[in-house]
């Protein structure tokens, strides 16, 4: 006789066939599968993991530093997602690499966006604005440059053809009543060599537009004896310069000791312009959601190294004009309103 602890065939057969039987099996078989998905679900991070594209700026740039830094906070506050940082021209470059799909995320001027007609430009949306960039315009301190309209004849640094730099240049330039294709000879170039032209004495000044302070005109400062050309005269004109077309500009100051080797010892008078964190209008709202929180959070510990990242405040970031913002991005701003 078999051992009653263990069934016979025709017992297993039997119960197999019995009503209730079936009903535990398939109640056995449903909570497996709801344990599996809640588990997985809660592994799930909640956005789309993999690489996406953040088009910074040039090399030795302030766009190109603050990229680095944010990298590095993404990838602890979104395990899984691969930001890839990709340098390029400038604003203007950023914009059409959005507006194309080659990058997800960007940092651009608000004169950038305003004036930008490329294709996709009703697919662009803001996600934060983050600091301002200053007009900087560096001579030797030696130069006989004191007013922007000094420059005529000279060799001048006008940024790269795609750049936000050379948008502001070319209308400050106007502004001044210089035409900045004949009454100066312009020179493309990025911030670091135009600083490494600029020492070597192959340009005579060149401009820059970028937050405070950048870290290539205060290694220029450490080197060479230079100064700042004050633009503050132009910051009403440059409103009013035909293509302008933007109220992105401001009369601002550039504090007194920003670069500590550089003349003039006061504060300098000059022109700013908004920068705007942007993506696109399909990019993944999660995804988006995420990189706000980030660039809010992050803001004390880039900022110690970028110091125009200290800027960044939740009370402001929501005025991305001219730009929407993202419904990821208002989605977070929605969740730490008081």
């Amino acid at each position: 006789m078999a051992p009653s602890s263990h069934l016979r065939p025709g017992a297993l057969r039997a119960a197999a066939r019995s009503p209730l039987w079936r009903a535990v099996l398939v109640l056995v078989l449903v909570l497996a599968a709801f344990g599996g998905w809640w588990l997985s679900a809660g592994r799930s991070p909640g956005y789309p993991r993999g690489e996406t594209g953040f088009a910074t700026g040039v090399q030795r740039g302030v766009y190109d530093r603050y990229g680095q830094l944010l990298e590095s906070h993404i990838g602890k506050a979104m395990p899984g997602v691969q930001l890839r940082l990709d340098n390029t021209q400038g604003s203007i470059d950023n914009l059409a690499r959005v507006t194309s799909g080659q990058d997800d995320f960007a940092i651009a001027t608000a004169d950038a966006v305003a004036q930008y007609s490329g294709p996709g430009k009703d697919r662009l949306r803001a996600i934060a604005r983050l600091y301002d960039d200053y007009l900087q315009l560096i001579v030797p301190v030696s130069s006989p440059v004191h007013r922007t309209a000094d420059l005529k004849g000279l060799r001048v640094g006008v940024g790269l053809p795609q750049s936000g730099v050379n948008l502001v240049t070319r209308r400050l330039l106007a502004s001044a009543g210089l035409d900045p294709d004949r009454d100066i000879r312009p020179v493309m170039l990025g911030v670091g060599d135009a600083a490494d032209k600029l020492r070597a004495g192959e340009l005579d000044a060149f401009f820059w537009s970028g937050g405070l302070p950048t870290s290539a005109l205060t290694d220029l400062s450490d080197h060479v004896r230079i100064r700042l050309v004050p633009l503050g005269d132009l910051a009403e004109a440059v409103h009013k310069v035909e293509g302008g077309g933007t109220d992105a500009y401001r009369a601002a100051t550039m504090p007194k000791g920003t670069y500590p080797n550089a003349e003039p010892k006061e504060p300098v008078a000059t022109v700013a312009v908004p920068n705007l964190l942007i993506t696109r209008s399909d990019v993944d709202t999660a995804l988006v959601e995420g990189m706000t929180r980030v660039v809010i959070d992050s803001r004390d510990q880039i900022g110690s190294q970028v110091h125009a990242a200290q800027l960044v405040d939740l009370r402001t970031a929501v005025y991305t004009d001219p730009l929407p913002l993202h419904e990821g991005a208002m989605r977070y701003y929605r969740s730490v309103k008081p």
